[in-house]
């Protein structure tokens, strides 16, 4: 049964699933700080290797992985993880919900790559990610406002960064 949606509605409640979906993998058991393990040994920072915002998307994310397999229950346990719901009253749909990374050209894009703040600055100032931005520190997209702890950790990777290229 097709449900009628405009294409406007639609784009908008599925960025505001993504938006969730990245907020909570930030706040829940995986942690923020698992994206920058593998800069801990001395290998050179590479934005191209990170999303735009500085977090690195887990092979073990339910919502990725769920929507690469085209896996109903992993969607589905995704979308009850994060209170899509609750949050952005948006009912399950298997053909709806769903998160390829914010960086897929090849797969459709989620409401939330659509209405990703951080997202759409760095791709409209051509930067592959965050770390890149010298005004990353007085930066007030919705995405740092709603985590602050993991805007101080972006921050403190750019400034690595910052050091690695003098």
């Amino acid at each position: 049964m097709k449900s009628k949606i405009n294409r406007r509605e639609f784009l908008t409640k599925c960025s505001m699933v993504g938006f969730t979906g990245c907020g909570l993998m930030v706040c829940s058991g995986i942690s923020a700080l698992e994206p920058f393990a593998e800069f801990a040994y001395g290998e050179e920072i590479d934005p191209k290797k990170l999303n735009y915002c500085g977090y690195k998307c887990p092979e073990e994310c339910q919502f990725l992985k769920g929507s690469l397999e085209d896996n109903i229950e992993l969607k589905k346990e995704a979308y009850e993880l994060w209170k899509i719901k609750e949050r952005f009253d948006i009912e399950f749909d298997p053909d709806k919900i769903f998160c390829f990374g914010c960086k897929t050209t090849d797969k459709p894009e989620g409401v939330v790559l659509v209405n990703c703040t951080v997202r759409s600055c760095a791709i409209s100032k051509e930067y592959d990610c965050c770390i890149e931005c010298l005004e990353l520190v007085d930066c007030d997209k919705d995405l740092w406002s709603r985590f602050p702890e993991f805007k101080k950790q972006v921050i403190e990777l750019q400034k690595k960064y910052l050091e690695e290229k003098q």
